[in-house]
């Protein structure tokens, strides 16, 4: 048996390929887990942002309703009353929609751990083929 200063440059080489092998079969794996998560979070957040408009829109509805009234009270036509509420509602909503689209981009979504870690790995990859 040769001992671990005595080996020669194909042994050498294939320990190096033999390590880089796992290394890439574990980043894989990390990066699988940090998907499935990411997959995870992203339907979480559908599901909540799902349930909180099932559940606000009767309450939208009778605010709008009161929001317009108290417009007529004050002198304004229903038509106008009604269409300025509505504007302002459709304003609110666009703006809401915007910021939960941006929430689901592909950077937030990116696998930044795994990244990171893959970087790190590269580098040590070039200080062992040195």
């Amino acid at each position: 048996m040769t001992s671990r200063t005595d080996r020669s440059i194909p042994e050498l080489f294939s320990d190096a390929v033999g390590q880089l092998a796992k290394l890439i079969g574990s980043e894989f794996a990390l990066a699988r887990a940090e998907l499935s998560e990411k997959a995870g979070q992203a339907g979480r957040a559908a599901g909540l942002m799902g349930a909180g408009a099932v559940l606000m829109i009767p309450s939208l509805v009778m605010l709008l309703f009161a929001a317009a009234a108290a417009l007529i009270h004050n002198g304004v036509s229903d038509p106008v009353a009604y269409l300025i509420v509505g504007g302002c509602a459709g304003i609110v909503s666009i703006t809401l929609i915007i910021v939960g689209i941006n929430r689901l981009s592909g950077d937030a979504m990116k696998p930044t751990a795994t990244m990171e870690e893959i970087q790190r790995d590269k580098a040590a990859a070039r200080e062992m083929v040195r």
